[in-house]
C-alpha cells in the first residue's frame, strides 16, 4: 500500500484539488499504518529485550519516505507519523500529553533529517554515489542527537523511570541512528525503483541473492556462540552482500542490510546465538549488537555506492564512445577473445551476442588494407608505442566503414607482451566529407582554370579589336563584368543552375527599362556551362544594341523571348533576340570580336546554332541549344 502512494506521489497529477486530496490522505493513512505496526514491533522488541532500545524501525520508515517523496510530502507523513505515535502511546498506556509529546519529537526527527537531506542533497536523492551515503549518516546523527535531547525531555515525565538522563539520550539516539540508517535507505530505494525499475534479470538475481543472505544470516545466527563465529559470519555473509552490490542497484543491498539487522535483533529478542547468550549482560549485548548493525548495514551502502558509481561512469563512457563513433578494445594475446565496448556491433553491424575474435576481424578488413594492419600491429608489438592506422572495414550487411584505430602494448617488467589496448573510431563521414572535398576542390581547379583561359582569350582579342587604350578598357571591362554578373547567379544558387529570366535581366540591366525592353518565355534552369556562355553572347548583343542598335536611341526597343520545343531529353532551347525602331544598319557590317564569340561560342561550347543576321530595321539573334546536354 504504501508503495502505492510514492507512485501517486511522483505522479504529475496535483493540478487537480480533488486528486491532489486524495492522495495527501491516501499517504497519510498509509505512512500512519505502516508507522503503528513498526512502533509496535520496536516496542515489542524492546520488551523482549529487557527495556532497552535497540533500533527505532518506524522512524527509519518515516525518514524514508519523506526523504524519497520531497516536500510535498511533508504534511502527510507528519500527519500519519503523529496519529501513529499517539495511538501507539495511548494502547501503550501513556496519556495523551506525553504521546502527543514523543509524536512531535518523532514527526520533527524525520522533517529535520529529510530538511538536512535536500537542503545539502538536492532532491531525487539517491544511494548510487558514496557522498549521499556519507550524508545521509551524517543527517541521522544530527538529526537524532537533536531528537534525542526532546525525547529524553519527555521520558522525564513519565512516572517511574529512573534511567539516567544521560543514559536515556544514549538509548534515544542510538536507536534512532539505527533505525534511520537501516530502514531509511530500503524506502528510499523503493521510491527509485518505481521511478526506474530494473530489468527483469536484475529482479531475480538479486531476488536470489537476498534468500541466499537471509539463509544464511539464520544459520549464522542459530550458532551456539563460538570463537570463530565472527570470522565465519564475515566470510559467508560478505561474498553474498559483494555479490549484490556488484550486480545489482542499491535498493537490494539495503534490503540485505534490514535483514541482516533484524535478524540479529531478533536472536536478542529470542536469546538465540552469539548475540541471545544469557551469560553476557543484557547492555553488553545491545552494544554489540548495534555495532554489528551499522558495521553490517555502513559496509553494504558502501559497496553499494561505489559499485553504483563505477556502473555510472561506465555507461558515460558508453555514452561518449557511442555519440563519437568510437568503440575501446583489449586483447591478450594468444589468450581468449579480443574485448571490445558494448558500442563495438553497432559500429561494425555486428550481433550484440556474436563473439568476434582477431582472425575473423582480420578476414573483413578490406584486402587492399590487410598489409597496412599486418605492419601496424607489428609496430605496436615491436616499439611499445601508440600507433594510428587507417582501413577500409567490410560488414557483414556488405556495407564498406571506414575505421582509424590507435594502438599501444603494454608489457612486462622482463619485456614480455601482455596485452595491447587501443580505441576505433569510425571515420566514414569524415572520408566521405573528404572525397566530396577533393570533388569540390577538382571542380574548383578546372572552373578557375576555364574562367582564366577565357578571362585570356577576351582580353587577347578586345585588345585586337579596340583603336585606344581607353576603348580597351571599356570593352575588356564591360565583358569581365558580364562574366562576374553570371558567376555571382552560379554562387547565390551553389552551382546548381540560374534561371534564364534571372540571367537575362542582370544583363539588361545597366541599359534598359520597363519601356524599351520586353522579356517572355517559361521558367528554365540553365546549367553552369549553359549559364557562363548564354551571358557572355547576352552580353555581346547588349553592347551592340547600346553601341549601335536599338539601345542607342530613345525610341528603340529589344525584344528577348524563348521557348522549348519538347519536355524530353532532346528537347531545344531556342532564344530570339530582336532589336526594333532602332538606328537603320548600315550594310556591309564589320564583323568584331563581338560578332565573332556570338556566333562561334555557343555552338563550340554547347552544341547549339546561332543564326545572327543584321537587317536594316534591326539586329535579331537566334539561338538554339540542346536542354538535354544541362
Amino acid at each position: 500500500m504504501l508503495q502505492n502512494q510514492i507512485q501517486d506521489v511522483h505522479r504529475p497529477n496535483w493540478a487537480n484539488p480533488t486528486v491532489h486530496w486524495i492522495g495527501a490522505i491516501g499517504l497519510t493513512v498509509a505512512v500512519g499504518i505502516a508507522y503503528f505496526f513498526t512502533a509496535e514491533l520496536s516496542l515489542a522488541l524492546l520488551a523482549k529485550s529487557g527495556g532497552l532500545t535497540m533500533f527505532w524501525l518506524a522512524g527509519g520508515m518515516s525518514s524514508g519516505v519523506l526523504i524519497a517523496l520531497g516536500r510535498d510530502a511533508r504534511l502527510p507523513v507528519a500527519s500519519g507519523t503523529i496519529v501513529a505515535t499517539i495511538i501507539a502511546g495511548l494502547i501503550a498506556g501513556r496519556n495523551i500529553w506525553i504521546s502527543t509529546a514523543l509524536a512531535l519529537c518523532n514527526a520533527g526527527e524525520a522533517l529535520l533529517v529529510a530538511w538536512l537531506i535536500e537542503r545539502y542533497f538536492g532532491s531525487g536523492f539517491s544511494l548510487n554515489r558514496l557522498r549521499n551515503v556519507l550524508g545521509l549518516l551524517a543527517a541521522a546523527v544530527v538529526t537524532n542527537a537533536v531528537g534525542a535531547v526532546g525525547g529524553t525531555a519527555v521520558y522525564k515525565l513519565l512516572p517511574g523511570l529512573t534511567a539516567p538522563t544521560w543514559t536515556t539520550w544514549q538509548h534515544w539516539f542510538a536507536s534512532g541512528s539505527i533505525g534511520i540508517i537501516t530502514v531509511a535507505p530500503l524506502m528510499i530505494g523503493l521510491a527509485e525503483t518505481l521511478r526506474a525499475p530494473p530489468q527483469r534479470s536484475e529482479i531475480i538475481e538479486g531476488v536470489v541473492a537476498l534468500a541466499a543472505l537471509a539463509v544464511m544470516t539464520l544459520v549464522i545466527a542459530s550458532v551456539p556462540p563460538e570463537p570463530w563465529e565472527p570470522v565465519a559470519s564475515v566470510a559467508i555473509l560478505f561474498p553474498i552482500l559483494l555479490w549484490l552490490a556488484s550486480r545489482c542497484q542499491p535498493v537490494f543491498a539495503a534490503s540485505a542490510a534490514l535483514i541482516v539487522s533484524l535478524t540479529i535483533v531478533w536472536t536478542i529478542a529470542f536469546g538465540i546465538g552469539h548475540f541471545g547468550n544469557p551469560a553476557l549482560p543484557i547492555g553488553d549485548r545491545i552494544l554489540g549488537a548495534q555495532a554489528a548493525i551499522l558495521g553490517f548495514t555502513l559496509c553494504a551502502y558502501v559497496l553499494a555506492a561505489l559499485f553504483a558509481e563505477r556502473r555510472q561512469a561506465e555507461a558515460r563512457l558508453q555514452e561518449a564512445l557511442a555519440a563519437g563513433a568510437v568503440m575501446a578494445f583489449e586483447c591478450n594475446p594468444g589468450r581468449g577473445p579480443v574485448q571490445r565496448s558494448q558500442n563495438a556491433a553497432q559500429i561494425l553491424g555486428l550481433n550484440p551476442q556474436q563473439i568476434f575474435t582477431a582472425t575473423q576481424f582480420v578476414e573483413r578488413i578490406h584486402p587492399a588494407d590487410r598489409a597496412r594492419i599486418e605492419a601496424h600491429r607489428h609496430r605496436v608489438r615491436a616499439g611499445g608505442l601508440a600507433d594510428t592506422v587507417t582501413f577500409r572495414f567490410i560488414r557483414p550487411d556488405g556495407r564498406e566503414v571506414w575505421l582509424e584505430e590507435t594502438a599501444r602494448a603494454e608489457f612486462d617488467t622482463t619485456g614480455r607482451l601482455i596485452r595491447i589496448k587501443g580505441l576505433t573510431r569510425d571515420i566514414t563521414r569524415r572520408k566521405h566529407a573528404e572525397e566530396h572535398q577533393n570533388l569540390l576542390s577538382a571542380e574548383l581547379d578546372h572552373r578557375v582554370k576555364n574562367v582564366l583561359a577565357r578571362v585570356a582569350a577576351v582580353v587577347m582579342h578586345t585588345r585586337q579589336r579596340c583603336r585606344t587604350i581607353d576603348e580597351f578598357v571599356k570593352t575588356l571591362h564591360g565583358r569581365i563584368q558580364s562574366m562576374a554578373a553570371a558567376h555571382g547567379l552560379l554562387s547565390q544558387s551553389r552551382w546548381s543552375g540560374v534561371g534564364l529570366t534571372d540571367l537575362i535581366s542582370h544583363q539588361l540591366a545597366p541599359y534598359t527599362t520597363d519601356a524599351n525592353t520586353t522579356i517572355s518565355g517559361p521558367e528554365i534552369t540553365l546549367s553552369s556551362a549553359q549559364t557562363q556562355a548564354v551571358a557572355m553572347v547576352i552580353h555581346e548583343l547588349v553592347t551592340n544594341a547600346a553601341k549601335h542598335g536599338a539601345l542607342s536611341s530613345a525610341n528603340g526597343k529589344v525584344s528577348v523571348s524563348w521557348d522549348r520545343t519538347d519536355a524530353d531529353a532532346a528537347a531545344i532551347l531556342t532564344i530570339t533576340w530582336r532589336e526594333l525602331s532602332g538606328p537603320p544598319i548600315k550594310t556591309p557590317v564589320r564583323s568584331g570580336y563581338g560578332s565573332c564569340l556570338i556566333r562561334d561560342l555557343i555552338p563550340h561550347e554547347l552544341g547549339g546554332a546561332v543564326d545572327l543576321a543584321f537587317a536594316s530595321d534591326g539586329a535579331c539573334c537566334k539561338i538554339e541549344i540542346p536542354l538535354g546536354r544541362m
